[in-house]
Order: C-alpha cells, then structure tokens, then sequence
C-alpha cells in the first residue's frame, strides 16, 4: 500500500507522482522488479508527514507502475496507471511498507447502449469539458481532441474527474461513490459548476478589459 499525500488515483488514468518517503521508495522500486502492481491510498491529511494506517482513506485504487524517473534534483518520479478501485481490509504488515488485505470495491463503469438516459448523461459530460477546454487560456486545445475521442464511458468519467479544479476530499469522495451512474451524475454536477465559474470569470475579465479600452479612449 503507497500513501499518496496531494493526489487521487482513478482507474485507467496515467499520473506522475513524486515519492519521497523512505519507505515509498523501497515499496515502489521492490515491486518494479516484480508484477509492478501496488494499491495507491490518498491520506486523509496532506500534512501527515508518516502517516499510520488510520491515516488513510478506505477506497483506493490498484495501480501499475510504467515507469521510474530519477529526476536532476534527486527526487524520484514514477509514472503508474490506474487499474480498479479496492476497499481496504485487514493491515498485515507495517514495516518496512504497509501491507494489507483488500477486497473489490463498486461496479465498472459499463453503459448500456440503449439506454438514452446514459447516452445524454455521456454526450453532456463530453460537451461541457470540451466547453471547459475552450474557455480556459491554460490548456491546450489538444485536450478538448483527447476527450472528444474516448469512447469508454468508465474511462471519460476517470479522466474528467482526474482533471476536475476541486480539492482532494471532493475527488475523494468521487472515487469513493460504488455505482457508476451516481458517480457520472456527480461529475457532471461538479463540471457545470467549473463551466460556469469560468465564464463568469471571463465575463469580469471582458468587462475589466472593455472599461480600461474606454478609459484609454477618453483620455
């Protein structure tokens, strides 16, 4: 089990993550050798510096490591790529990682083509973070490519919420809702809110621009 301090692992998403922790490293480069599958647990506090079991969330994901960077600066930067979602169960082991048993946790995300509810439900998630891309100056254009050409509607509801602008507690808490459907809902929920916190943000800025152009024009 590999605590992660700032970051939620989703199914079928590649992140990096920085590993600093002595016993994360040891973790992490043991089972590089091997199957390379490890079980990523976000901390319930960032601040944690050596977190117990205790101090961590219960859902987390099976991750598989890609690869391990040795960045310039000395730290270590390992890709992984989630796989499924796991409950923990029983601690075996605590030194020198932890170690724990685990149990599935929720149903994949699998759509039923003729069911035009989910369809809408897939089409509005795919629309409004295309619409997201768009507006927002920071992100390449790509992305809005990249999102349009999933076709997986488990693997469309990971990435958005991967990339959601919420805390770690509200991804938490995405990663840990079991029915799929719920979880699509609540992700659309919060995309609507990102959008339209967007474009009142560019209405102001617009606003701001428009007023200084009309100033500069009067004097």
């Amino acid at each position: 089990i590999l605590p992660l301090r700032n970051t939620v692992l989703f199914p079928g998403v590649v992140i990096p993550i920085t590993v600093g922790r002595n016993k994360s490293i040891k973790l992490i480069k043991e089972h590089y050798k091997g199957e390379r599958i490890v079980g990523v647990v976000t901390q319930k506090d960032a601040e944690t510096e050596d977190p117990g079991f205790d101090d961590l969330h219960q859902v987390g994901t099976v991750a598989y490591i890609i690869k391990i960077l040795q960045m310039p600066d000395g730290s270590t930067t390992v890709i992984i790529q989630g796989k499924k979602r796991f409950e923990l169960g029983a601690l075996l082991q605590t030194e020198p990682y932890f170690k724990a048993m685990v149990k599935p946790y929720g149903m994949p995300g699998k759509g039923n083509k003729k069911d035009k509810a989910f369809e809408a439900l897939m089409a509005s998630i795919k629309d409004i973070a295309i619409q997201i891309v768009q507006q927002s100056p920071n992100l390449p254009s790509e992305a809005g490519f990249a999102i349009k050409n999933i076709e997986s509607p488990a693997f469309l509801v990971n990435f958005v919420a991967s990339n959601l602008s919420v805390d770690i507690a509200e991804k938490q808490k995405l990663l840990a809702i079991p029915e799929f459907k719920e979880q699509a809902s609540t992700v659309l929920g919060l995309l609507t809110r990102e959008l339209q916190m967007l474009e009142l943000k560019n209405q102001i800025q617009n606003k701001v621009k428009i007023d200084m152009d009309k100033q500069q024009r009067d004097y």
